[in-house]
């Protein structure tokens, strides 16, 4: 009989890091020691990277508790997410260079869904006040934000008192966001959501993601455009501090020809 999980333990079922590189090395060395002192349980550590000799399975190893798949990052999600595989408790752990990674699927997904319209990405409007932002050039135009003008700690777990400063942290970036979108609604923005994929450190120096939240985010996606008019979704991948920002638009559905329909 297993025993119940205590107050301080973390319980998740599978959780997925991406890459398997310095940084997936180091995650999955955190989780495997966060188990072993009872900080942590999961049912297994499935490490993706499109190496087969990655970092992570040389210097880890395989164990019962711990996979690694051999596949592109996108290529794996889309099989994935798309499946009945994904479940309640599933976490994924980004990469630090891949902020993003979950907007492309919920982009790709929109585009499979709605073949006879425009899903088109485009710059996130309106201000934030936070000292740095920054929008990429088209296509991608993700906008880069953070309450950070300086350098943050090494595996910073945006603690309440900012390490940093040494003063309390005051600023919460999915406020910010959600802020942004009721602005942006005031001033006669048709805008859903925003969808929030939140990253939060569960084990020391392991900033993870629900696989609950991407789900929920695809969904919102696809309520969005479900009337067949045009509809604009702002996407985000957050921590308390950082951001990266895409506002996904989908055209209006092309009138009935024929008696078919809207597609």
């Amino acid at each position: 009989m297993s025993s119940a999980p205590s107050p301080d333990r973390v319980v998740m079922r599978d959780v997925i890091i991406v890459g398997g590189g310095c940084y997936g090395t180091f995650y999955a060395g955190q989780l495997a020691k966060a188990r072993e002192r009872g900080k942590a349980r999961y049912r297994r550590v499935i490490i993706v990277d499109r190496d087969s000799a990655c970092r992570a399975r040389v210097e880890l190893g395989e164990a019962p508790e711990r996979a690694f798949v051999t596949r592109e990052w996108t290529v794996f999600f889309r099989e994935f997410l798309g499946s009945a595989e994904a479940a309640a408790g599933d976490y994924i752990v980004p990469s630090p260079h891949m902020p993003h990674l979950m907007f492309e699927w919920v982009l790709t997904r929109a585009r499979e869904r709605w073949p006879g319209r425009s899903v088109e990405v485009a710059p996130v409007p309106g201000t934030l006040d936070t000292p740095y932002d920054r929008t990429a050039s088209a296509p991608d135009a993700t906008r880069y934000v953070s309450f950070a003008d300086w350098i943050c700690p090494t595996h910073c777990i945006e603690p309440a008192i900012c390490p940093a400063i040494g003063s309390a942290r005051t600023w919460e970036m999915g406020d910010a966001v959600r802020g942004l979108a009721a602005r942006l609604r005031e001033s006669g923005e048709v805008i859903h959501g925003p969808a929030l994929f939140v990253c939060r450190h569960h084990v020391f120096g392991v900033g993870t993601f629900a696989v609950d939240a991407v789900l929920e985010g695809d969904a919102l996606v696809e309520g969005a455009g479900k009337s067949g008019a045009a509809a604009a979704v702002l996407v985000g991948t957050i921590s308390s501090c950082h951001g990266a920002l895409n506002m996904l638009r989908i055209g209006a559905a092309k009138a009935a020809t024929g008696g078919k329909g809207r597609q």
